[in-house]
């Protein structure tokens, strides 16, 4: 439950921020002039405020659009990711954010239509090659949608770009969004997983597999395309039996042809973060892993990984097409 929501005055009479705080009318608001005073403040503490984050409504002012890092994408000739909003709903122990930013609060943007125009004149831009935006690179794209109408406002504005596609990486199951709405032929509702056991360890407030499956047979369903992710690749004894596992589960219930794409990758994040997180979780024996630095990014150490992603990679592809398949190294494919 949020109990302060902090608004940054130019967007106070926004319509899309009183919409937010009617559906919070128990809590407390704090005008600010802008986002950082609260958001980037020294002497937080990430873990702490986990526990009662707050909500901060604010409007972002350029930088809407940022080139996707190198492999990160699901076919098309040119990547870009976008962030409606800052921090995530849920406490993945192996998630770069926590490392990343000094609050736990979440951050908003609420002048959605900026994004959207920026998204427009970008695909213009690329005249007629294909444009893949992401959303869900720094936030879940719909664990907070029945609060902040992400996917009803943002997605009818691609059905004016048939050569640009979206992707809403989630792993919530607040899908009614979607169902309200027809499907999108160029969006894909992608779902990140990690096997059951891993999840109940480093994974907080996620929804347990079986839910998000439903959510997924729900959407497929409706007409909407369905992606899987896994990444990042998670490390721990027995691993090839225990993603063996999810990946016959996850590919029994949902076909084959429901599916746009498939993606693998391995654990890494830039050092830094890794080593704020070790600060605020000293005792999380995940973080004590068989971890390398290579290059300033701290991932597993390399003949593990290679091992992992190899077996990964065959297991999956005894299930879907190479078309489908998009691992993070195209030494795995």
């Amino acid at each position: 439950m949020i109990k302060t929501i902090y608004i940054e005055e130019e967007v106070l009479d926004h319509a899309r921020t009183r919409a937010i705080c009617a559906r919070f009318p128990d809590a407390t608001p704090i005008s600010c002039e802008h986002y950082g005073e609260i958001f980037n403040r020294k002497a937080q503490n990430f873990r702490l405020q986990k526990g009662n984050p707050a909500l901060i409504l604010a409007k972002k002012h350029k930088n809407f659009l940022h080139p996707a890092p190198p492999a990160y994408g699901i076919g098309g000739e040119h990547h870009y990711y976008f962030s409606h909003m800052l921090n995530c709903l849920y406490d993945c122990r192996y998630c770069f954010l926590q490392g990343m930013y000094r609050s736990a609060n979440y951050v908003v943007f609420v002048n959605y239509e900026d994004f959207q125009n920026a998204i427009v004149e970008k695909s213009r831009e690329h005249g007629g090659d294909s444009v893949c935006f992401y959303s869900g690179y720094d936030c879940d794209s719909l664990a907070l949608d029945p609060v902040t109408g992400f996917s009803e406002t943002f997605l009818p504005s691609f059905a004016t770009l048939p050569n640009s596609w979206i992707e809403l990486r989630t792993k919530s199951t607040q899908i009614r969004g979607l169902l309200k709405m027809a499907p999108l032929p160029n969006c894909v509702v992608a779902f990140s997983f990690v096997p059951e056991t891993v999840g109940g360890a480093l994974e907080q407030g996620v929804p347990r597999l079986a839910r998000r499956l439903d959510a997924m047979e729900k959407l497929y369903r409706r007409g909407w395309k369905l992606g899987l992710r896994f990444d990042p690749l998670i490390y721990h004894p027995g691993y090839a039996q225990s993603y063996r596992a999810l990946f016959d589960t996850l590919f029994t219930r949902i076909p084959a042809d429901a599916l746009h794409s498939v993606s693998l990758g391995a654990f890494r994040m830039p050092e830094k973060f890794f080593h704020n997180m070790v600060r605020l979780y000293p005792d999380e024996r995940f973080l004590a892993g068989p971890f390398a630095n290579r290059g300033g990014m701290t991932s597993y150490q390399q003949h593990l990984e290679q091992a992992m992603m190899r077996a990964c990679s065959a297991q999956i592809l005894e299930y879907v097409p190479a078309s489908k398949f998009f691992p993070c190294d195209d030494e795995y494919r």
